[in-house]
């Protein structure tokens, strides 16, 4: 089983603009992801997604696989299906561009639910920090017995309707895999209204019946998505590494 991990780097980010460019500690962040990515061994190839020539270049002068797709792509699971459309592999991973925080692990548990013949694509989800249930920029989740996804919202769910302390949260990371064929399906169906109301783009697949499996880690990633993010994240990277 050929496992392709991609990492889509779009320059031209929102809220954070050029955030993959960005220093911390010195170095382009897109740097810290594609050297956490190449130390999972589980990943046979780490190939970068992005609509930038700046973004190419950095990778032609850094000695990284990388792939030009379309500045016109909504997300970054559409800029790893063209890169499928080139680069076959039976199971594509999307790294975000903007988590240097990455570990072993998280692709470990990507990976797991593959043994069984029903799954799809996978993702991970930690333990939810009493701080973040209320949080809508902390998007929680709820599965099945068997870790089959069954929602993903922005509001706290489950609701502790009896406010005993009873219920357990759990916040989603944005780190998926998808099987080829699941990959390519998910690039012919239309923004469903649940991923259009909480912004969540992997409503779809629940929506259009994807079999959608969500494995526990225990390390949570940083996404570096505001200013105040970076000294974060600087700080967590300096404790790992010593930098």
């Amino acid at each position: 089983m050929k496992v392709l991990g991609v990492i889509p780097a779009r320059l031209q980010s929102t809220r954070l603009p050029r955030k993959v460019l960005r220093p911390l500690l010195g170095r382009p962040m897109l740097e810290w992801v594609v050297e956490a990515a190449m130390r999972c061994p589980q990943l046979d190839e780490v190939v970068v997604a992005t609509d930038s020539d700046e973004v190419g270049a950095l990778c032609r002068e850094r000695g990284w696989q990388w792939e030009m797709t379309g500045a016109e792509l909504p997300s970054g699971t559409d800029r790893m299906r063209a890169v499928a459309m080139v680069r076959e592999a039976d199971i594509y991973v999307n790294i975000q561009g903007d988590e240097p925080l990455l570990q072993p692990e998280h692709i470990e548990a990507l990976l797991r639910p593959f043994a069984r013949e029903q799954v799809d694509c996978t993702t991970v989800k930690t333990l939810c920090v009493p701080e973040n249930v209320a949080n809508p920029n902390a998007v929680k989740v709820v599965t099945a017995v068997d870790g089959r996804a069954l929602y993903f919202s922005r509001a706290t769910i489950p609701f502790d309707r009896d406010a005993n302390g009873s219920a357990t949260y759990w916040k989603h990371l944005g780190l998926y895999a998808y099987r080829r064929a699941a990959l390519m399906r998910f690039g012919e169906l239309k923004p469903s209204p649940l991923e259009q109301v909480e912004r969540l783009e992997q409503l779809r697949l629940l929506e259009n019946g994807l079999a959608l499996y969500v494995e526990p880690v225990e390390f949570d990633t940083v996404g570096v998505d505001t200013e105040g993010d970076i000294p974060r994240v600087e700080a967590l990277l300096r404790e790992r590494f010593g930098e």
